[in-house]
């Protein structure tokens, strides 16, 4: 709980050669955590996963009290996982009473989710340095899902000469192809079998990507799925994977992500898919 402690634990045992894998986590864990955490255990002597639900990232009207917590839960799968360490701090450990220092971020922090929801991808940079000086860890791992959060991030641990290595590994996902989240626990039966169409959405937008149609047109045949649906668009947009930036036209170079945030009942949930490059066969 204590981030002094848990900083000399990491040192003490980085001075003895070994590699240190570190996942931070929300908590309400499920298949997409761990995977990080088997991740991480492959690449890494040591393993810590961090479980702290920041109040700086959610706005006034988003649901931080109601943000599902179950720390017993997280202890018994992470200890099934060779998670070594578990660092959950209390809201004072992370922001001492007086704290008034934020980090804020340009560039890639800009546009999506960073208009919709201002203030959070400055919440998401401030606890994400925090945790790294209470962790100082070789590699720190994120899931895909979250892609401008691990653009954030990446650009971050750059600017400000960060040393650790930024890991992004593969969206987990359901059955039925919905990525896993925290979230989905708000969905009911009905909502949850809506919410099976933004996947479906997504793979029809890569096969249509393969077909050479245009942009526009494979972006409307999205949003129409998902409005078939009653499912609410925030956003679903074809951009570049680096800069976000929206793309005009298919190009063979052009590395490219479809990004989605839609509202499924009062749930709100975000998804991707990388578009493969109109040169591979796999198009």
């Amino acid at each position: 709980h204590d981030r002094n402690v848990m900083r000399e634990l990491i040192l003490s045992s980085r001075t003895m050669g070994r590699r240190i894998g570190f996942i931070p986590t929300m908590g309400s864990l499920h298949a997409g955590h761990t995977s990080l955490v088997d991740q991480a255990v492959a690449e890494c002597n040591d393993v810590v996963t961090s479980i702290f639900v920041n109040p700086s990232q959610f706005g006034p009207q988003e649901d931080f009290e109601q943000y599902p917590r179950d720390f017993d839960a997280d202890f018994n799968l992470l200890a099934r996982h060779d998670v070594r360490w578990i660092f959950a701090p209390d809201v004072h450990e992370m922001y001492p009473p007086g704290d008034s220092t934020r980090i804020e971020i340009d560039g890639p922090a800009e546009p999506y989710e960073g208009t919709l929801r201002p203030g959070h991808f400055s919440g998401v940079a401030t606890i994400v340095f925090r945790l790294l000086q209470a962790a100082p860890s070789h590699a720190v791992y994120f899931g895909a899902k979250d892609w401008q959060q691990v653009l954030v991030v990446r650009k971050m641990v750059h600017d400000l000469k960060l040393d650790v290595e930024v890991m992004t590994c593969p969206t987990v996902r359901d059955t039925d192809g919905l990525a896993l989240s925290s979230r989905n626990t708000y969905l009911s039966e009905s909502e949850r079998n809506r919410a099976q169409t933004i996947y479906a959405a997504l793979e029809q937008a890569a096969q249509n990507w393969c077909r050479g149609l245009a942009i526009d047109t494979i972006e409307q045949k999205v949003r129409d799925m998902l409005s078939a649906k009653e499912i609410q668009i925030d956003y679903a947009d074809i951009v570049h994977t680096e800069s976000l930036k929206k793309i005009s036209e298919v190009s063979q170079n052009t590395p490219a992500i479809f990004l989605i945030a839609c509202r499924v009942g009062s749930t709100r949930l975000i998804d991707n898919i990388l578009l493969p490059s109109q040169a591979l066969s796999s198009c």
